[in-house]
């Protein structure tokens, strides 16, 4: 059984920055595509952020190219999302997610973590 865990959230102002990180445990997910995901009230889920098993290949939504980054270190079984130059509209709930094929339905959710942005 996979369990994602996501930490790092919290209160920070317009502007400021945020690391969120999601620890795997239960199994290595380093053969799997990871993804951040993002939901504010009365919006749908999206897709914010994915990185390819090995590192090398990163998407991200439109809203946040040039501010967030995703990475992993899979030697530690975690994978990061880096917010830099945070605005209100990126106030969500963040979850972390995990699939094994590119391209399929993420199959393993966090909990996850609240990100409030104030003006």
């Amino acid at each position: 059984q996979v369990q994602l865990v996501e930490s790092g959230g919290g209160l920070v102002q317009a502007g400021g920055s945020l690391r969120l990180s999601c620890a795997a445990s239960g199994r290595t997910l380093s053969s799997h595509v990871m993804g951040w995901f993002r939901q504010a009230p009365g919006k749908e889920r999206e897709c914010v952020a994915q990185v390819s098993w090995s590192g090398g290949i990163t998407r991200y939504v439109d809203s946040v190219k040039g501010r967030f980054t995703i990475s992993r270190d899979n030697a530690k079984n975690t994978v990061y999302l880096q917010m830099n130059s945070l605005k209100p509209e990126d106030t969500a709930v963040y979850y972390c997610a995990a699939t094994p094929t590119p391209g399929r339905e993420f199959r393993h959710w966090g909990q996850g973590t609240q990100v409030t942005v104030s003006s």
